[in-house]
C-alpha cells in the first residue's frame, strides 16, 4: 500500500511526474547512445578490414553521387535464403570505416556486399555502359557517361583528411600520397611501382586499368575498383571466431539477380 500511495502522489503531482519522466528518459538515452561513441565496444576487429585507397574511396563516393544505394543493399542477413544468394552474412567490421554505411534494405537490383571479384573489370564496365546486355531484365540506367569524365583526384588528400576526422585510421603519409596513390592503383602497367601503394594498403590492393582506357583515369575507373573490393577484405574460412556453419549448412547454387 505504501508503493501506491507514492505513485498517487506523483500522479497528483504533475511537475514531478515530468521529472521524473524527463530522468528516465535521460537515463535510457545515454545507456543506448554512449557505447556508440566507443566503436571498439560494438565492433569486434576483423582481420583484412582496411581503410579504402583514394581511388576506391573515390568510387565510393561515385556510388553515393549516384544513389546506386537506392536499388542496391550492401547488408546480407544471417538467413539461410540470404547466404545461399549473396555469400557469407555481413560483419559490423566490413563497414567500420564507412561513412555513411551503405547497408540499406531497398533491393531493386542485388545486394552487392560481396560482388567484388565475382565479375571481370569488362562486366563491370558493360553493365554501366548497357545493362541489358549482361541482364536482360535488369531496369538500371546507364552510366556510360563514367567512361568519358576524369576521376576527381586532386581533392582525395581532403576527403582522407575528413575521414580521419570521424575515426578512419589514415596515416600523414596516406594523406599526402592520395593523388599518387589513386593515379597508380589505376593505370595498371607493368613498369609502374606498386610498392608504396601495397605498403601502404595491403598486398592484395587491386592495382589495373579497371575501364580499359589507358590514356586516361576515369569516374569509371575509381567506381569499378570500388566495386571489386567489396566483400573481398576478409577471409572467413581463416578468421576465427565467425560461424560459417550456417553458410555451409545452406544450398549455395540459389539465384541471383
Amino acid at each position: 500500500m505504501g508503493f501506491l500511495h507514492k505513485h498517487a502522489a506523483l500522479e497528483k503531482n504533475s511537475i514531478l511526474l515530468l521529472i521524473l519522466i524527463i530522468v528516465t528518459v535521460l537515463i535510457g538515452g545515454i545507456v543506448e547512445i554512449i557505447p556508440l561513441f566507443r566503436k571498439e565496444t560494438v565492433i569486434e576487429p576483423v582481420e583484412g578490414v582496411r581503410p579504402y585507397t583514394p581511388l576506391e574511396l573515390a568510387g565510393y563516393n561515385i556510388y553515393i553521387r549516384e544513389g546506386c544505394y537506392n536499388c542496391h543493399s550492401q547488408q546480407i542477413r544471417a538467413l539461410r535464403d540470404e547466404v545461399a544468394r549473396y555469400g557469407h552474412y555481413s560483419l559490423a567490421a566490413e563497414s567500420m570505416y564507412d561513412h555513411p554505411f551503405q547497408w540499406g534494405s531497398k533491393r531493386t537490383g542485388p545486394d552487392l556486399a560481396r560482388v567484388g571479384g565475382k565479375y571481370s573489370d569488362e562486366w563491370h564496365v558493360e553493365h554501366m555502359v548497357n545493362p541489358r546486355a549482361v541482364v536482360p531484365e535488369s531496369i538500371m540506367p546507364t552510366y556510360s557517361f563514367l567512361l568519358r569524365h576524369g576521376a576527381k583526384l586532386h581533392d582525395l588528400k581532403d576527403h582522407l583528411k575528413a575521414l580521419r576526422a570521424v575515426g578512419v585510421p589514415y596515416t600523414d603519409e596516406m594523406i599526402d600520397m592520395a593523388e599518387k596513390d589513386a593515379a597508380v592503383q589505376a593505370t595498371g602497367e607493368p613498369r609502374v611501382d606498386i610498392s608504396g601503394l601495397q605498403e601502404r594498403y595491403g598486398d592484395r590492393v587491386n592495382a589495373r586499368d579497371f575501364d580499359g582506357q589507358p590514356h586516361m583515369i576515369s569516374e569509371m575507373d575509381a567506381l569499378v575498383a570500388y566495386l571489386q573490393v567489396l566483400g573481398t577484405m576478409v577471409d572467413f574460412e581463416s578468421v576465427e571466431g565467425i560461424d560459417v556453419s550456417l553458410e555451409k549448412s545452406t544450398n549455395v547454387d540459389g539465384g541471383t539477380q
